[in-house]
This record gives C-alpha cells, sequence and structure tokens, in this order.
C-alpha cells in the first residue's frame, strides 16, 4: 500500500487489574484397600457424599466437571504381589458468588477422605475487562501518535494499520490444600480474599501526519 507523506508508528499499551469473576477449586475423594472391590465401593461412596453435598450448595455452584479417575494397584518393591489398592476422583467446581466459597470449600474437606485444594481466581472468557483494555491500548497509540506529532508542529491525519501485539494474559492463583478428616464438630469459618487479575493489551499502529515544521 503506498502512503503519501510522513508516517510515525507507535505501540499502545494499557494494564489494569481487575477483580475476578470466577473461583474454581478441585476435590479430590481418595479410597485405600487390600480388596480391590472394597476400595472401589468406599471410593463411590465417598465421591456421592461429595455430589450430594455439591447439590445442595443451591446457585453458588455455576459448574462442576469431574475429569480424573484413577485406580491403581500398590505392589511390594520386589515382584508384583499386590498389597492394596488405591482410587481417587476429582470434580472441578466453579463458583461465582464468592461469599460462600470459603464455607463451601471447608464443608467439602470435612469430609471422609477428601481433599479441596484452591482456589484459582479467574476473569470470564468473554470478560468486558479484556475489551476495555484493548479499547484503553488503542487510546493509548493515538495518544503517542499525536505527542510525536505535536513535537514535529504536525498533526496526525489517518491510520493505516492497526494490529494487535499484546501478551498471553496470565491469570493469577492462589492455592491452598485441606485434607478432610471426617467426623468433627463442624468446620470452622473461613474468608478469602480475591486476587485481582492482570489484564493486558498492546497494539502497534502506524499513522500519516502532516507535514512537519522542522525550521
Amino acid at each position: 500500500m503506498a502512503v503519501d507523506g510522513p508516517v510515525v508508528q507507535v505501540r499502545g499499551e494499557a494494564y489494569r487489574e481487575v477483580p475476578p469473576e470466577l473461583a474454581r477449586f478441585a476435590v479430590t475423594a481418595t479410597a485405600r484397600d487390600r480388596d480391590r472391590e472394597a476400595t472401589l465401593t468406599r471410593l463411590a461412596e465417598r465421591a456421592a457424599a461429595v455430589r450430594v453435598l455439591l447439590d445442595g450448595s443451591g446457585p453458588v455452584v455455576a459448574r462442576r466437571e469431574t475429569g480424573d479417575l484413577r485406580v491403581r494397584p500398590e505392589t511390594r518393591r520386589s515382584g508384583e504381589r499386590v498389597v492394596a489398592w488405591h482410587g481417587s476422583v476429582t470434580t472441578t467446581v466453579t463458583v461465582t458468588d464468592f461469599t460462600a466459597l470459603g464455607e463451601l470449600m471447608l464443608r467439602l474437606a470435612d469430609q471422609d477422605q477428601v481433599e479441596v485444594a484452591g482456589p484459582w481466581w479467574e476473569l470470564r472468557p468473554d470478560s468486558p475487562a479484556h475489551r476495555e483494555a484493548r479499547h484503553a491500548a488503542i487510546g493509548d497509540a493515538l495518544l503517542r501518535a499525536r505527542e510525536y506529532a505535536e513535537a514535529l508542529g504536525a498533526r496526525v491525519t489517518a491510520l493505516i494499520e492497526l494490529a494487535d501485539a499484546g501478551p498471553a494474559e496470565r491469570p493469577m492463583f492462589a492455592r491452598a490444600a485441606f485434607g478432610g478428616a471426617g467426623g468433627g464438630g463442624g468446620a470452622p469459618e473461613l474468608e478469602l480474599d480475591p486476587q485481582p487479575q492482570t489484564v493486558q493489551a498492546a497494539v502497534q499502529a502506524r499513522f500519516t501526519i502532516s507535514d512537519p515544521v522542522l525550521g
């Protein structure tokens, strides 16, 4: 594309910290026994107890996914003789109501042979924060172009090219682990502080400017 007149090329950037919109955590039920059938039975019972508790949490849980089921034998160091069977099943839970998050995690961790890990704070893929950062990056590019043009006694006249140059966004997370002991006199209260999420955007832009005044 042929361009008449001087051109200025700039990079526009935007950086924001915004509150998270989602929290995810993992719930893992485990079982161990010398007998394989007994291990599977206990694992199924504990997984069902987790499911019942999640069913009773109402709208607090926005989504849940069971994604990791493992059953493996434990053998002696020498030979293949099986001395025990281990089983585990993990469910990933997504929550949007952070006020009930700590209580839910501790209630799950209070179950027999259940481990809870998380939370991981995130933004929704279609969060307005991403669009706002991109708009801010474009505004920054235009501002820089105008500043360069003004320094030359010129003005921005047209946009030639605009391209995304933003880095991959990396959600921040916090991790904690809770092991269920079962029984107990009720889970204590736990308040969790959501971590702000970093949103970044960057663009490369080329503008034509009027003839500079260099005298």
